[in-house]
C-alpha cells in the first residue's frame, strides 16, 4: 500500500498541568505534554510572564523536562516574596500555531 504523506500539524496539549500545593524547599513538577509536527517548543508562563528555566540560566532552580513539564528542584519561598507561587500555563508552539494549556496554580503551603 502507498504510504500517506505525514502532514504537519499545529500543536495540541495532551497533558495539562494541575494545581499543586507544595511545602517550601520541596521539589515540584507541573506536567505538560504536547504533540505536533514538527514537535512543538514548550514555554511556561507564570502570571503572564515567561518563566526562565535552566535553558536560559544554568543556575536556575527550574528545569524544562524533555517532554515539556516544568520541574522545580525546590520551591523558593522567603520573607521577601514567593517567587514560585502563581498561576502557570504551558504554551506549545510550532510554525503552524500554538496551543495553551489550562491554568494551574502553584501554592506554597503555609509556614
Amino acid at each position: 500500500g502507498s504510504h500517506a504523506q505525514l502532514e504537519d500539524r499545529a500543536p495540541r496539549i495532551l497533558e495539562h498541568p494541575t494545581d499543586v500545593l507544595v511545602s517550601k524547599g520541596e521539589p515540584a513538577t507541573l506536567s505538560c505534554k504536547a504533540e505536533g509536527r514538527p514537535a512543538p517548543v514548550v514555554e511556561w508562563y507564570k502570571d503572564g510572564e515567561r518563566v526562565e528555566t535552566d535553558r536560559e540560566d544554568p543556575r536556575s532552580h527550574r528545569t524544562l523536562l524533555p517532554g515539556g513539564s516544568l520541574f522545580f528542584l525546590r520551591i523558593l519561598h522567603g520573607r521577601r516574596g514567593k517567587p514560585d507561587e502563581g498561576v502557570y500555563v504551558c504554551v506549545a508552539r510550532n510554525y503552524l500555531g500554538e496551543a495553551t494549556s489550562r491554568n494551574a496554580s502553584l501554592e506554597v503551603a503555609g509556614e
